[in-house]
């Protein structure tokens, strides 16, 4: 079944710079190119950012799942915690989701869990009581777990940028209000061959300046 849905904050997992003292950019330098210079700053933030993400031994964030379905008018909110852990050449990732909102209704919880192992995907429904699993690769030939969980959700910040800009059109949203000049955001549309055209239309997500963390 096709969903069209928009994403925020969706498994979106960011070790960010600050922009502007990485890049050494001055007021003056992206007035004169503004175009030019936010093509290259969101490179040059996602190319800083997936260098950081690779050297990654081991890593836990939680995460926030929105799902937007302007139609319906309707949305989902599902939260967790994500578990990465690197070592030589096998890489494993837990997303173990905890609760779920839908829509105006009181927040309930509901365990759920994809685990990744570079050969593997495996899916746990405890409410179901349901265990699935799905063979991705070549015991002899794993895939970095990232990369192999990338083909269902966008991940953002391990995922090669090439494989990104592939996927997406990326861009720098300015921020307005007060209360947001704090925080840099990217805008993600997806494009018209993106293999996650049947999940989303966009995403769209924040960095705080002071943590340089997902916001």
């Amino acid at each position: 079944m096709n969903r069209k849905f928009i994403a925020q904050s969706a498994f979106i997992l960011l070790m960010a710079v600050n922009m502007c003292q990485a890049n050494g950019c001055t007021k003056n330098s992206a007035a004169h190119r503004p175009e030019v210079a936010d093509v290259d700053l969101v490179e040059m933030v996602l190319k800083q950012l997936n260098q950081k993400t690779a050297k990654l031994k081991s890593y836990q964030a939680e995460i926030k799942y929105l799902f937007k379905q302007p139609l319906f008018e309707s949305q989902t909110l599902r939260t967790g915690v994500l578990y990465y852990q690197k070592s030589g050449r096998k890489s494993a990732l837990r997303i173990n989701f905890q609760t779920l909102k839908q829509d105006d209704e009181n927040q309930q919880k509901y365990i759920e869990q994809y685990i990744f192992d570079g050969v593997w995907l495996t899916h746990i429904d405890y409410q179901i009581k349901e265990v699935k699993r799905y063979q991705q690769a070549e015991p002899n030939e794993p895939l970095d777990a990232f990369d192999l969980a990338s083909r269902n959700f966008p991940i953002i910040g391990f995922a090669k940028v090439e494989k990104l800009e592939k996927q997406f059109e990326i861009k720098l949203v300015k921020q307005q209000k007060d209360k947001t000049k704090n925080f840099v955001q990217l805008h993600l549309k997806v494009k018209p061959a993106s293999i996650y055209k049947d999940d989303y239309t966009a995403i769209d997500f924040w960095i705080d300046k002071k943590s340089h963390l997902p916001a």
